[in-house]
């Protein structure tokens, strides 16, 4: 098996992050998610979202950037075939790591209530379920997939 190597993601990693994500159970594809939305977030946050390969294909992703007082990472997801080998925690540490480097002390990050694999691996990362707060969302535009 070829090694994993972790890098910046850039805008041209754009259809090969979205069919990634395409194959990944439990990630929801948005029009947040957009080509435009997504050029516009890594543009924001610099450097800040990282892609793991694997012989030259993509095979997993984690999104993340800050609104200069709590950092969030999202979109972190790893191809089946590739996990349990640590890539995700490869990728988180790249994320949280630069969040660090930019002051930020504390993280967000948002699990689908079905999906039960995503929120073992963050318990066992040591990310606590938040049970105090209510989150509400307001859609501005017209598509109710935002």
């Amino acid at each position: 098996m070829s090694e994993c190597s972790i890098r910046v993601m850039c805008i041209s990693d754009y259809d090969a992050v979205i069919s990634l994500m395409q194959q990944t159970e439990g990630v929801r594809i948005r029009d947040a998610d957009a080509h435009d939305a997504t050029r516009r977030y890594l543009e924001r946050n610099p450097g800040m979202s990282f892609l793991a390969e694997v012989g030259g294909s993509i095979v997993g992703c984690a999104m993340s950037g800050h609104d200069g007082r709590r950092g969030y990472l999202q979109h972190v997801l790893v191809l089946p075939a590739y996990r349990k080998r640590g890539i995700a925690r490869r990728l988180v540490s790249a994320c949280l790591k630069e969040l660090k480097r930019q002051g930020i002390e504390k993280v967000h990050l948002d699990v689908l209530e079905d999906n039960a694999a995503g929120q073992r691996f963050w318990q066992q990362l040591g990310w606590q379920r938040r049970t105090d707060i209510v989150k509400y969302s307001l859609v501005l535009g017209d598509s109710a997939n935002a």
